[in-house]
């Protein structure tokens, strides 16, 4: 499979379908990034990353200036630099680096696919994890941690296996422990639990577990453990360890059947392929290619398919035991068993079988069909307001079909028209689905709320009022736009200070009532007020 699959002839055709799907591939990521309300999780990544900017203390992350223990620092760090890039902080700045993330990890995926394929099977690859439904119209969008932590594991997994077939160990376990000790300062533990189950299964599989018994084996791990040490020597300064290892160790195990019970987990289990089929759509279809007798010795045929099938199942079973598991936590995972997707459809292609069949034709139906429904915002009353609306619906429609008359015309190219047609569809999500979202989230409205509410008396100090739950996303609006930290007040309350107070937590408070904003989770309306 190392040598090319095109003809010279072919070569300049396919040529422009990379280059279609590498231009569409940033308006496709890009138009309305910044549009929508964040979520919980982009909440607490910026306010984290804003308060240490804030505060100058870049080292122990805080949380309404107070400490916060769930995850390490380096992500923060990360988002500080593109906030001093692009001299702002704000949705479009907070998840810009998800973006980068993403190509920078399709870009790897390619690197190392080319190793062993074709630049065709390489593209295909990459842009498979890009254009997945669970990426291409959800992670990609969102300022969190996964993406960026993704990428540096799967370039785990493939250190692993391209080290060892040069039966180089020193660059083996020295690249990945370097990048263990990386993903533990974004994440916490999850970073060494894929490390250890990685190096477990192979090199049991390989005979060869006596390797990690290996003065190689032992001075990288050493070497993580010194680099994960050295910060926390610098944070010890600050505060104590025992809530932050405490904390991590919970945050890991808060989602299995420790927490669940038994039964909970047993049901998880018998859905969860299920869920991520959806997830994974439209790619995940292929996992009816495994529904075949040779396969097992098929895919033994190939070391590299093997070795990723291996990896993905060793560590997918923590997430398949584990009744909460969101699908942005398997995302390291997903080029792992597309590749053997792709490995299949070759074959099956090739023989013509009833699965290869089956998905082939029903993408000759459904493509189509979508891009003359996309003439849909014309005549939907919750799009009139769209700006430019006939040209835009226009472009989106003949895009879609032109896409899928190339995925009619050239049967050998198929799967690089469906990654096209993706993209464009993307692009029309942007359009038409952002902007009509966001009119009717919630979430804009508490944004909206929490903004204003953060702009009365600016010159007067605000705290949160005692135990007033203090929701991610308002404390984020609340305290970019005051451009301080909001802390927490439990008793020596200045009179002459703005509070924000839960009025059904503390009804018996007497305050004069400033203003009030919205909070999404109880949709419930927080005041801001001078207490008497």
């Amino acid at each position: 499979m190392r040598d090319t699959l095109l003809s010279k002839k072919d070569a300049p055709a396919n040529k422009w379908f990379y280059i279609s799907a590498i231009i569409l591939l940033f308006p496709a990521l890009l138009i309305n990034l910044g549009v929508l309300t964040f979520i919980d999780d982009e909440g607490i990544r910026s306010l984290v990353a804003l308060e240490m900017k804030l505060s100058g203390n870049y080292i122990t992350p805080t949380l309404n200036g107070e400490f916060y223990y769930n995850k390490p620092p380096l992500y923060n760090w990360i988002l500080l630099v593109f906030f001093q890039l692009f001299g702002a902080v704000n949705e479009w700045t907070a998840r810009i680096p998800t973006v980068v993330a993403l190509m920078g990890y399709a870009a790897t995926v390619y690197y190392f696919f080319r190793k062993h394929y074709d630049r065709e099977t390489a593209f295909i690859n990459a842009f498979l994890l890009i254009t997945c439904g669970r990426i291409l119209f959800w992670d990609s969008m969102l300022g969190l941690i996964d993406t960026c932590f993704s990428w540096v594991t799967f370039t785990s997994f493939m250190m692993v296996f391209h080290h060892y077939e040069k039966r180089n160990y020193w660059a083996l376990f020295l690249t990945t422990y370097l990048l263990t000790a990386i993903g533990f300062l974004m994440k916490g533990l999850p970073s060494i639990v894929f490390q250890g189950i990685t190096l477990i299964t192979f090199f049991i599989y390989q005979k060869e577990f006596k390797k990690l018994f290996s003065i190689q084996h032992i001075v990288s791990g050493l070497m993580c453990v010194a680099l994960i040490a050295s910060y926390y020597l610098v944070y010890h300064q600050y505060n104590d360890l025992e809530v932050v290892f405490r904390t991590l160790f919970t945050e890991s195990s808060s989602r299995t059947v420790v927490k669940f019970g038994i039964w909970e987990t047993i049901l998880h289990f018998f859905t969860f392929p299920f869920e991520m089929v959806y997830h994974f759509l439209p790619w995940s279809l292929m996992i009816i290619y495994f529904l075949r007798k040779d396969l097992f010795s098929l895919l033994r045929k190939d070391h590299f398919i093997f070795f990723n099938l291996l990896i993905f199942l060793a560590n997918v079973l923590i997430y398949w035991t584990s009744p909460q598991v969101y699908p942005r936590y398997l995302l390291m995972m997903i080029p792992l068993i597309f590749s053997s997707y792709i490995y299949l459809h070759k074959i099956h292609k090739a023989e013509r079988t009833w699965q290869f069949i089956f998905i082939d034709r029903l993408f000759l139906i459904v493509c189509p069909l979508i891009g003359v429904l996309s003439l849909a915002p014309l005549f939907l009353e919750r799009t009139q307001d769209v700006s430019f609306l006939i040209v835009k619906t226009l472009t989106w429609s003949i895009g879609l079909l032109f896409a899928s008359f190339l995925y009619y015309r050239f049967p050998s190219k198929r799967l690089l028209s469906l990654i096209i047609f993706l993209l464009i569809f993307r692009i029309g999500f942007n359009w038409f689905v952002i902007p009509d979202r966001n009119g009717e989230d919630y979430g804009n409205v508490c944004r909206q709320t929490s903004i204003e509410a953060a702009k009365i008396l600016p010159n007067k100090k605000m705290y949160v009022y005692r135990y007033t739950v203090m929701q991610p996303t308002n404390a984020f609006y609340t305290t970019v736009t005051r451009q301080e930290i909001i802390p927490r007040k439990l008793n020596n309350f200045d009179l002459d200070a703005v509070y924000i107070i839960d009025p059904v937590k503390y009804p018996e408070v007497v305050y004069e009532k400033l203003g009030e904003f919205h909070v999404r989770h109880g949709r419930k309306i927080y005041d801001v007020g001078i207490l008497k």
